[in-house]
């Protein structure tokens, strides 16, 4: 069970911390000897103005406990902490977990105390392994991951309420997309299950170090006040892949593994009130849990 929140609300203009600049974050890196890798999808943020502009965008309340995945060396750390209760940062690479907390300590000593920092992979965390319940998530998540890491935490952690993350440009776009989108899919129907998306704004190149060679943007994301359905993701998740597995295929024909049979899938939509030749970009996520509510036949 995770404790109460430690930290206070940071109203005082006096609480801050000094952020991390392009020379500060070579420095660090330096010193940890840490070369950004793309097998984690590294790519450091060096430029302040960004991280603060992240953290006004997140909308963040002063009692909020903040997750945040992937800090690296700790540019947006540093914005987050006087902007929240209690900051829980999870990071894969043990070299830049143990340092995180030092950097703290020198950059915002009357906050360093209310960060926590975790070292594991986000894709497997669990809430036990977490000192606080989140209630926000605030990151620049690696981009070969941004959606399995936001669906498996909104299904890990309930306490989550919103969450403002930065993503590859494309993935933005697919995460906040709507039916009937040329880049609506699988990632936009998920994400749609849990939570309202929407794109909150791009993010340069010339932000980052090494420099990307791809465009990035912000997503935003408020967890609905209750469930579309009682269909657990369980059986709502194999239907959606299988709907977009061959997105040229009527759904009739999309559906007949999933249902067993092209009949089965027919007779399944006809009785959610879906037409059995619609595809599946044309499908809101509200569609798609009415044919999972239909009983299978025996």
């Amino acid at each position: 069970m995770s404790e109460a929140p430690t930290g206070t609300p940071q109203s005082d203009p006096g609480a801050a911390s000094a952020l991390l600049g392009p020379a500060d974050v070579r420095r660090l890196a330096a010193e940890l000897d840490v070369r950004p890798t793309k097998k984690l999808g590294q790519n450091f943020v060096h430029d302040p103005n960004t991280v603060r502009k992240i953290v006004a965008a997140a909308n963040l309340r002063p009692d909020d406990v903040v997750l945040e995945v992937g800090p690296g060396l700790g540019s947006l750390t540093l914005a987050l902490l006087p902007a929240c209760a209690d900051l829980v940062a999870v990071e894969i690479d043990p070299v830049l977990a143990a340092r995180l907390p030092t950097t703290a300590a020198e950059r915002a000593p009357s906050l360093a105390a209310n960060l926590s920092v975790v070292t594991a992979d986000a894709m497997r965390v669990t809430a036990a392994q977490l000192p606080h319940a989140p209630t926000a998530l605030v990151a620049n998540l690696p981009y070969n991951v941004a959606v399995p890491v936001v669906l498996h935490l909104l299904a890990e952690l309930p306490s989550l309420r919103t969450g403002l993350v930065m993503v590859q440009s494309e993935v933005a776009d697919r995460m906040a997309a709507g039916p009937g989108s040329k880049v609506y899919g699988v990632p936009s129907v998920k994400l749609a299950w849990y939570a309202d998306a929407r794109r909150a704004g791009p993010v340069g190149r010339s932000v980052f170090w090494p420099v990307p060679n791809v465009d990035s943007a912000l997503v935003g994301f408020t967890r609905r006040d209750a469930p579309l359905s009682d269909v657990p993701r369980e059986v709502l998740f194999p239907l959606v892949d299988a709907a977009f597995a061959q997105r040229r295929k009527t759904l009739r024909a999309a559906l007949s593994g999933w249902a067993g049979s092209a009949a089965e899938a027919e007779r399944r939509l006809v009785a959610a009130g879906v037409d059995p030749s619609a595809r599946g970009e044309q499908l809101s996520v509200a569609d798609f849990v009415r044919i999972a509510e239909v009983p299978a036949r025996h």
